[in-house]
């Protein structure tokens, strides 16, 4: 079984999933839930700005990826950023307000940090701001950092240095310090005291701030990730940690939506997993109405399913959590705290949880699922540890195929379970009854023929069919069960059933060889080696035929496997040097066969493969039927 779960481990290494625990393996096979990040897992993580949204005009930024060329268009007409004060604010605040760097690698461009802060910068860039420049010659006193739970940052600058006075608007207020800040609409929103329109700063009414929630919403509903911007000149420098003080009163510049294209093989990803009963669910900090637009684009939900919000899911008992995650999928401005929760919600009903995170905070969760999953690409090494398994390419399709490869690792474990068990009941039986059957008081093996069936026969056999590739059908019914044992779904009684058959074979063939011994020319002994090679090369045939359960072994490729078929004739080879090879026939106490004797060995043994493959037919015609 270890040497099955690591083969897994490997074939799941080819296919971008490093495997830190051997037996998620196994239990990959059985995970009913996915609970996906969005950014990165389902999308490239290669944001593009696409609309501005100021106070009173809407901007289109044209461009593709992080080429640092491009338009901002009004009304279909190209527009300079500086002749509109609050957009210029807004752009000098996406660069600034920002710790990525945007660079050129082998003549492309490319972003280092965080992709959604790239995007700005290259929106920026587009505006005749110098990426290289500018940030590097502007010195920052103050940062207040990104958090999951505040969703905003902002940093605070001396005005007077020439690099950022020389960009500012006239009316932008003249004080000596300013802060710049960026993060979720909503709570930017909140923090607001005026707008600035044409230039000039307004008191941000209800109905401006209804309008801008709107627009937000709107933006979202398009599958944009929504970033709203704002500032608030200052009298005097704030502290370090005083971010509650500093960031009130703030002045709204605009919003900003940026486009995350879709992964192309997540959408066909998330089909096998729903046909193969895994249910998809998307957990994300972006706005709900985005959350939902990508959702209902991958087909993880329909447009009008619900969507709980970080705040709702904050204000849910945990019963009312239990009731909510049945029919929930997509989860949006959540907090890595309650992805904790949602694990433990959907595990009290009984699910298999695979849940996705890169955070530090992210690791509870995954510690808490039964597959914590964490990037190889953008995790923390935190997340990583709390894991039992790595993206190696961040994407979810990985996390599909990893599955699929969980549950070909627990078939092929049933399938030499089945061949080992199978044939060492018949081989028993046959022990057994010898002395019973025959007239004299002995057995037709000896301890080192046994110990040769158990490490050859068997071992040999058992090791290729764990490497059998996945059947076609893998994908297409439910997970497997956790909780049931190995000898389910008929497993238990197919060993009993071809132990059985096994055993006659055998025990007719010792029946009819002890008595032709007796009465021929020749070791009266040699009905045993007779057993022995039949027990032996009965398995070869049960090694092929047990290689699929629905599937003849005419209509299954020998190549799809060729361990099996070298296995096969290794061990064939093997055992008739057993017999024909004098020093290894004196060692292992085996008999010279006559080639007719051999043939008829042959004959017996065959007929274990026949019942097999009989089997199958039967099974055929019975789901025929039905």
């Amino acid at each position: 079984i270890t040497v099955t779960l690591a083969v897994g481990t490997q074939r799941m290494v080819r296919r971008n999933a490093l495997i830190r625990r051997l037996p998620a393996v196994e239990t990959l096979g059985s995970v009913t839930i996915i609970c996906s990040d969005k950014t990165g897992t389902l999308t490239q993580n290669k944001m593009v700005a696409q609309q501005v949204r100021t106070g009173d005009r809407q901007y289109q930024v044209t461009g593709d990826g992080y080429v640092p060329q491009g338009e901002f268009r009004w009304q279909g007409e190209a527009i300079a950023p500086q002749d509109s004060p609050e957009l210029a604010l807004l752009l000098l605040t996406g660069m600034l307000c920002n710790d990525a760097a945007l660079q050129k690698e082998n003549g492309e461009w490319a972003i280092l940090g965080d992709p959604t802060e790239g995007a700005l910068t290259v929106m920026a860039a587009k505006g005749n701001f110098d990426p290289a420049r500018l940030p590097a010659e502007t010195k920052r006193l103050v940062e207040f950092p990104f958090s999951s739970e505040r969703k905003r940052m902002a940093v605070v600058l001396d005005a007077s240095q020439e690099s950022l006075y020389a960009h500012l608007p006239e009316n932008w207020g003249a004080t000596p310090y300013l802060l710049l800040a960026k993060g979720s609409p909503e709570l930017l929103l909140d923090r607001s005291r005026q707008v600035m329109v044409s230039g000039e700063r307004q008191e941000l009414h209800p109905d401006g701030r209804s309008q801008i929630l709107s627009d937000n919403e709107q933006m979202a509903s398009q599958g944009l990730r929504v970033l709203g911007f704002a500032y608030r000149p200052l009298e005097q420098q704030p502290v370090e940690g005083a971010a509650e003080e500093a960031e009130t009163d703030l002045i709204w510049l605009g919003l900003v939506g940026m486009i995350d294209a879709l992964r192309p093989e997540v959408k066909e990803a998330v089909k096998r997993s729903h046909n193969a009963g895994i249910r998809t669910m998307m957990i994300t900090g972006d706005h709900q109405l985005t959350a939902r637009a990508i959702a209902r684009d991958l087909g993880m939900t329909d447009g009008d399913a619900q969507v709980l919000s970080g705040n709702e899911l904050q204000r849910l008992s945990q019963q009312d959590l239990e009731a909510a995650v049945k029919t929930v999928n997509v989860y949006a401005r959540v907090a890595p705290e309650h992805k904790l929760r949602i694990v433990q919600a959907l595990q009290a009903q009984h699910q298999v949880v695979a849940m996705t995170g890169d955070g530090v905070n992210d690791a509870p969760a995954l510690k808490q699922a039964d597959i914590g999953i964490a990037m190889g690409i953008t995790g923390t090494d935190v997340s990583k540890e709390a894991s039992d398994m790595v993206l190696l390419d961040d994407n979810f399709a990985t996390i599909v195929a990893a599955a699929e490869e969980g549950r070909v690792v627990y078939t092929n474990i049933r399938r030499f379970v089945k061949y080992i068990l199978g044939s060492n009941i018949g081989e028993v039986l046959t022990v057994a009854a010898s002395p019973i059957l025959l007239p004299i008081l002995d057995v037709p093996l000896t301890p080192l023929q046994i110990l040769w069936m158990n490490l050859v026969t068997d071992g040999f056999p058992a090791l290729a069919l764990a490497v059998e590739p996945a059947e076609p059908d893998v994908m297409n019914h439910p997970p497997n069960d956790p909780q049931e044992s190995i000898f389910a779904r008929g497993l238990g009684a197919y060993m009993v059933r071809i132990g059985i058959v096994f055993s006659i074979i055998a025990i007719s063939l010792m029946y009819w060889a002890y008595y032709h011994a007796q009465s021929h020319p020749g070791d009266p002994e040699r009905w045993k080696t007779m057993v022995f090679t039949t027990l032996c090369l009965a398995q070869m045939g049960h090694a092929i035929a047990v290689r699929s359960n629905t599937k003849l072994t005419l209509q299954m490729s020998p190549w799809s496997n060729p361990y099996v078929l070298l296995a096969v004739v290794v061990t064939t080879i093997l055992q008739l040097m057993l017999v024909y090879v004098e020093p290894l026939r004196n060692f292992f106490g085996t008999e010279l066969l006559s080639p007719m004797e051999l043939l008829i060995c042959f004959g017996f043994s065959t007929l274990l493969f026949v019942w097999v493959e009989l089997e199958k037919i039967v099974g055929k015609l019975r789901r025929f039927k039905r």
